[in-house]
């Protein structure tokens, strides 16, 4: 829980691109979502020194509000917006407005007292957004990879072959960035070069995991699997044992680890041992992988969480 502080003064935020929707004890207030409006949101918030705001991951658009909040150290709590429009519905609150999210916001900070969100680093938030663009990169790349194998106009498969030649060298420079960026920072050097050193683990999966993940060494290891969205959650139900799932986390971490676990189930003994025992149990392959997932993601959070913490031959 947040500070474990009952004198902590939620307040809900919804944001959309181009408006913030404020929940401030119970009076609704409309802003704008750029500079003039984020500094109307501080001077709202200076005659409550106690407030916590919280508000939903909505695909970036609530990064510039809560970059100005921690530049003025206001605490936040940028939660899942799955978990508040399940805690709405609970509530009995099935419509979903502006007007309506902000107070539910408020309503689920006094609920469950979310932990504020702790502000990134400069070199986090550019690796933060190297990361993105690369995953972006490699998406459309894909995309026109899959389109191109149709083509049979000239024209058509000669700007193919253009485009997926231009994505090539975007991603490569994104690449180098990312190395720079990490090369100087002596922190999360260091961090790279932990985590770089499990087989199947290289550089961009270190870098991806470290961009998408800053929490990584300062959580539990059951913390970080659901983080990644590895982590099963029992189907149970009297008598009735159902299959177990995974679900949530974060794509761009679990992506990354799906592809070392590829090369680490071939490469690490340990793993290996684990994925052909899980496979010999009659696990699917799939499960099995995502087993040593998790094994992975907690590894990497040992490694991190304790410099002494060395790893088996």
């Amino acid at each position: 829980m947040s500070q474990n502080n009952t004198s902590i003064f939620y307040v809900g935020l919804d944001v959309a691109k181009a408006s913030l929707q404020l929940d401030l004890a119970g009076h609704p207030h409309s802003l704008t979502n750029d500079p003039k409006g984020h500094a109307q949101l501080l001077k709202l918030l200076r005659e409550h020194p106690a407030a916590q705001i919280v508000c939903e991951a909505t695909g970036g658009y609530e990064k510039a509000a809560v970059r100005v909040l921690h530049a003025a150290q206001v605490p936040a709590s940028v939660v899942e917006a799955g978990r508040v429009r399940h805690f709405a519905r609970a509530l009995g609150q099935r419509a979903k407005t502006d007007l309506i999210d902000a107070p539910v916001l408020s309503a689920y900070g006094r609920a469950i007292q979310p932990p504020a969100t702790p502000a990134p680093t400069a070199q986090q938030t550019r690796l933060a957004e190297l990361s993105t663009r690369r995953l972006q990169l490699i998406e459309t790349r894909i995309a026109a990879s899959n389109r191109a194998e149709h083509y049979l106009e000239k024209l058509c498969v000669r700007q193919a072959r253009q485009l997926f030649e231009l994505l090539e060298k975007q991603i490569e420079q994104c690449d180098q960035a990312i190395i720079e960026l990490i090369a100087a920072d002596e922190k999360l050097q260091a961090q790279a070069q932990r985590l770089d050193a499990i087989p199947g683990v290289g550089a961009v999966t270190a870098a991806t995991v470290l961009a998408e993940m800053p929490e990584l060494g300062r959580l539990s290891d059951e913390a970080a699997a659901a983080l990644v969205g590895v982590a099963p959650y029992n189907q149970d139900s009297g008598n009735k044992t159902g299959v177990r799932h995974i679900a949530g986390g974060r794509a761009g971490v679990r992506c990354a680890l799906y592809m070392a676990t590829l090369s680490a189930v071939r490469y690490d003994a340990i793993l290996k041992a684990f994925y052909l025992k899980l496979l010999a149990a009659g696990k699917k392959p799939k499960v099995a992988r995502v087993a040593c997932m998790r094994k992975l993601i907690i590894l990497m959070n040992r490694l991190l969480k304790n410099p002494k913490f060395q790893l088996a031959n």
